[in-house]
Parts: C-alpha cells; structure tokens; sequence
C-alpha cells in the first residue's frame, strides 16, 4: 500500500447514481478530478491561473477499477499519492466509503503537461509537487 499524501471527503448526492442506485461510473472520474485541484489548490496553485499562463496538465492516460459501489448519500473519502516519471505524473487515487472504509475504486491517472500547446515539462508544477515526491 502507499503513503497517501492528500484526502478529501465527499458524499453522493442522488443524480449522481444510476438506475440500479449506485453511483455511475463516469462519476468516478468527477471525484478524482476534483481531488486533483483541491490538492493542487493545497500545492498553492490554481488550475485556471495555469491555463492562463499557457500551463495545461491534461490526463494522457488512466486505468481505473471499481471495487464496491457507492450509493445515495453515501460518504466517501478520496485520497492520492503521486509519482513523477520523466514528465508525466502519475496520480494514484483511491476512494472508500467512510462508513467502513471500504475500496469503492482504484484509479492511476496520469497527467502530462502543455505549455502553449506544446508537451513539456513545468517548473511551476515541478516546484508545487517536489514535497510530495
């Protein structure tokens, strides 16, 4: 298992689930999105201020399983760890019902940097994750 290196905690809300009552899984994607910016605003950047600057971290590749579903109203807690290879960062993320602590999905998302456009490196992400890696 891994050092976590960040959590948040969330609940379901009701449009958020399917016919069957669990939660879509599209959703899942949304939970560990947001994740990712509230770590980042924790890092001390902005995600818009970014772009702004020409800096986008767009996801280049994800794999994701989901485990036990999460319901209507259930709370959760979504938790990260990173790495960096070469360019890329590579975003762990797990999220568990909070009841029970339960793994409801597993996901590695990784994430690449476009400056102006372009693939490349980031000082200023660089610089926010280096405690964390």
């Amino acid at each position: 298992m891994s050092n976590y290196i960040f959590e948040t905690r969330m609940e379901v809300r009701d449009y958020e689930c399917d016919i069957e009552g669990i939660v879509n899984n599209a959703n899942y994607l949304h939970y560990t999105e947001h994740t990712r910016h509230l770590f980042l605003k924790h890092c001390g950047l902005s995600f818009a201020e970014m772009h702004e600057k020409g800096v986008d971290a767009v996801v280049a590749r994800m794999n994701l399983q989901y485990k036990t579903p999460l319901r209507c109203d259930d709370e959760f807690i979504s938790r990260l760890w990173l790495e960096k290879q070469g360019i890329k960062y590579i975003f762990h993320q797990d999220i568990f019902r909070a009841s029970d602590e339960a793994l409801c999905f597993r996901g590695d998302i990784t994430l690449v940097c476009l400056v102006n456009g372009r693939l490349s490196g980031s000082e200023d992400y660089d610089r926010a994750f280096a405690p964390y890696l």
